[in-house]
């Protein structure tokens, strides 16, 4: 069972007088947040419990939410910040194969074809261009590259890696103006595949905390 714990939402203010609150909900669609089972709710004090969406309406960008263990007004209010997460098992699998959750790729090793490895995916980025897999060398600043199959050919779930194909002097063995243009250079390559954030947990073309694959 993978217990990974996987950020689906945050609850805001206190709502009415009888126990609910506003949540801001990271899946896709937003009410999906009551289909995963119990949550995971942890305050600002890093102190945790579980909650159990008995009812929840939308209401524009937030959902009004209420928890079977939350009785009124009182114990709303101290629930504001409480962020709502789920086991990463909970979560249905992706529809396709080039369809990801970010959770499933952050912290894996980056290594070319050689089995030289560049660093670990710290982050899947999206500036507006489409998904960037942020890459930390040791000992180095991270690096963007594309999340497309020319510069990542292979996501490998099964052995732990994401085989990449980093254009020449992305990962130094230069100066950092060679670097900076080598990642100009990535950053014009076209997008193909998906990344499914850990913030929209559905497996869909919408969104993204953690995408070669689609983002959401």
């Amino acid at each position: 069972m993978d217990d990974r714990l996987i950020l689906v939402g945050q609850i805001g203010a206190a709502h009415g007088i009888r126990g609910e609150v506003r949540v801001k909900s990271f899946t896709a669609p937003a009410d999906a947040i009551a289909d995963y089972g119990p949550l995971t709710a942890t305050d600002r004090k890093g102190r945790s419990r579980v909650l159990t969406v008995d009812r929840l309406r939308d209401q524009g960008n937030v959902l009004v939410v209420k928890f079977a263990e939350i009785a009124d007004r009182t114990a709303a209010e101290a629930l504001n910040g409480t962020t709502l997460a789920v086991d990463r098992s909970a979560l249905p699998e992706p529809e396709d194969e080039e369809t990801f959750y970010h959770a499933d790729l952050i912290g894996l090793p980056a290594v070319d074809a050689d089995g030289t490895v560049h660093g670990v995916v710290v982050a899947i980025q999206d500036f507006g261009a489409g998904d960037l897999l942020e890459i930390a060398p040791e000992g180095g600043k991270s690096v963007y590259l594309p999340f497309t199959r020319a510069f990542a050919p292979t996501i490998d779930l099964a052995h732990g890696r994401i085989v990449i194909a980093p254009p020449e002097g992305l990962f130094g063995g230069g100066s950092d103006d060679a670097a900076a243009e080598a990642e100009a250079r990535a950053a014009g390559a076209d997008g193909v595949g998906q990344a499914v954030s850990d913030d929209a947990v559905g497996p869909n073309d919408a969104e993204g905390q953690n995408g070669g694959g689609k983002a959401p």
